[in-house]
């Protein structure tokens, strides 16, 4: 499916979940503060790199919200843009749409260009993050990524991903994600668990020469609320290792910083650390992560 079908598809929900008798004409923006995430590399509501248990948009569960959003991520040798769009419906449900462009700014794999693009979908299943203060239970989703390659460009030799050991084009990740908010502490907790097969988040590929198999990967996120408009935090990534013999894949780190003025925008700068990038460039990447959203 083409991105631009995705944005009519999820445009033409969003009108019909709007006009509902349920629901607002206008999104009520009844969450609070911060409690829709920032938006993951890969679209889903979260934080830069791990989707969390939170659904997107500030619309309470007799409304909606949803956002468009920018990222930029850079290391020395690699520059990574997603951008796309998300939409929470009755903070139950969220669909998310995202283009990744991967492009080689120097090293060995300078001018080389990799895209995909990521169709997400998450459901709260128990819980709730804010209201569930005094109980242990953590806000809990399902989710799931497809994710359809758009091709690789400038490396010579290599006409499809395929060509680099990867055994398919396009996959999907499953994941469940729980989320505890603890107010009086002022801290945000997530631990996410995710099925995948996927080569660096799915740019190169899924599954490979060496090994073709789901496997299970831990994703960890805590956020300390500075005030109600600033949070800081860490997140880890484990990534699967050995798929490809010309990538050994790293597990990946940041720190964040994420800024929210009002309801319908935020910023999130992040220093981040992703390990080397096939054995063509055996250099640690490491570098900055901007993001900006806006919505409602």
């Amino acid at each position: 499916m083409r991105l631009s079908r995705c944005s009519v598809s999820i445009a033409v929900l969003l009108i019909l979940v709007s006009g509902n008798a349920k629901s607002q004409v206008r999104p009520d923006l009844g969450k609070l503060l911060a409690t829709s995430g920032v938006i993951q590399v890969e679209g889903a509501g979260g934080g830069g790199l791990v989707p969390w248990a939170l659904i997107s948009g500030y619309g309470t569960r007799d409304s909606y919200g949803a956002n468009v959003h920018a990222t930029v991520l850079r290391t020395q040798d690699y520059a990574l843009t997603t951008h796309g769009m998300a939409i929470g419906f009755a903070d139950q449900v969220e669909m998310s749409l995202a283009k990744q462009r991967f492009k080689g700014t120097d090293g060995p794999l300078d001018n080389v260009v990799i895209g995909q693009d990521i169709l997400g979908l998450k459901m709260k299943v128990a819980g709730n993050a804010v209201y569930g203060q005094n109980e242990a239970l953590p806000q809990i989703a399902i989710g799931l990524m497809a994710k359809r390659h758009t091709g690789v460009r400038g490396l010579a030799g290599v006409d499809s991903i395929k060509d680099l050991g990867a055994k398919s084009k396009n996959g999907i990740d499953y994941y469940v994600a729980a989320t505890k908010l603890l107010l009086e502490h002022r801290l945000l907790l997530n631990g996410t668990l995710r099925a995948t097969r996927a080569n660096q988040m799915g740019l190169l590929g899924f599954g490979g020469d060496a090994r073709n198999r789901y496997q299970i990967m831990p994703e960890v996120s805590a956020g300390f609320l500075i005030n109600r408009s600033l949070v800081v935090g860490a997140e880890y990534r484990a990534k699967p290792h050995h798929n490809l013999r010309v990538d050994n894949e790293k597990d990946y780190y940041d720190t964040f910083i994420a800024y929210f003025p009002t309801k319908n925008i935020s910023v999130t700068a992040a220093y981040v650390a992703l390990g080397d990038i096939t054995v063509l460039n055996p250099k640690q990447q490491h570098g900055t992560y901007l993001s900006l959203q806006v919505g409602f």
